[in-house]
């Protein structure tokens, strides 16, 4: 069902790039706005993973380095059948992770002293779980193309002035007024889809990360010290990529709001405990 809501929303997003961009600027102001957002987004996503890795003083560590964190992602990956990836550890106060890498090749699972210290084992490779889900199921490529054309539609909603101030087509792009509503309202509704978008892939990552390792309460119990040691000591994070960490890095809570990067943890602990619930896990 997660994977059936991003496709319909990825549609969305995508339909309502063509439709803007050619009402507003044709299809050769289109090709402009989504070649330029492809090549801003594409640098990010083929360097993502030493690009956030250096962001946060991410460092690769090995099996001797950590060897309990280490055999849980070794151990992990093997069950999910991803290569295994680098394990990287920051030193932060902030219970959090994040996964990275364009793809499971090239992928990263990074993790704060903070989460080390408060999380018990299963509850640490509920975690890992999670983090490997959207390595295998490809989260970075599916957030970096819905950036690129919420990037592209951000672009020609800021150029409407430009491309509507014209007298070609008459009215259809002589109204000032029309290009100020698509100038505010055009970002605005590419935002809410990208954002739904990722709350999709964390439901998604939730249910197959306890299912690789194994117990959903596991994680569940994660989720609610993650929060609560996320609203002791929160991350000093950068908004765009907030979106990474298994919860809010700013305050552990996510907004009942449509402009959330995360869904509410509240609700993501009530899903996996039904999951626990039809497995007969305890």
């Amino acid at each position: 069902m997660n994977a059936f809501k991003t496709g319909i929303l990825m549609a969305a997003i995508f339909g309502l790039l063509l439709l803007i961009g050619n009402w507003v600027a044709g299809p050769t102001g289109l090709v402009v706005a989504l070649v330029a957002a492809l090549l801003m987004n594409g640098i990010s996503y083929w360097f993502s993973d030493k690009i956030i890795l250096g962001v946060y003083g991410a460092h690769q560590v090995s099996r001797e380095d950590a060897p309990r964190l280490y055999a849980i992602v070794e151990r992990l990956a093997e069950r999910a059948k991803i290569p295994m990836p680098k394990v990287c550890i920051m030193e932060n106060e902030s219970p959090n992770a994040f996964a990275t890498g364009r793809n499971p090749q090239h992928a990263a699972v990074a993790v704060t002293t903070g989460i080390l210290r408060l999380l018990n084992e299963e509850e640490l490779a509920g975690v890992i779980g999670h983090e490997l889900s959207h390595v295998k199921n490809r989260d970075i490529l599916t957030g970096t193309v819905v950036a690129t054309i919420a990037g592209a539609i951000t672009f020609i909603a800021y150029m409407a002035p430009y491309f509507m101030g014209g007298g070609r087509d008459g009215g259809r792009r002589n109204n000032p007024l029309a290009a100020l509503l698509l100038m505010i309202l055009a970002p605005i509704v590419a935002t809410v889809i990208q954002l739904w978008i990722s709350r999709t892939r964390e439901y998604s990552a939730d249910a197959d990360g306890a299912e690789v390792a194994g117990n959903p309460l596991s994680l569940a119990s994660a989720l609610r010290k993650l929060t609560l040691g996320a609203q002791h000591a929160p991350m000093d994070a950068g908004p765009a990529t907030a979106h990474m960490f298994i919860v809010n890095p700013f305050s552990g809570r996510s907004m009942l709001s449509i402009f959330s990067t995360h869904p509410p943890v509240e609700k993501r602990i009530e899903r996996l405990q039904k999951m626990a619930e039809q497995s007969g896990a305890r």
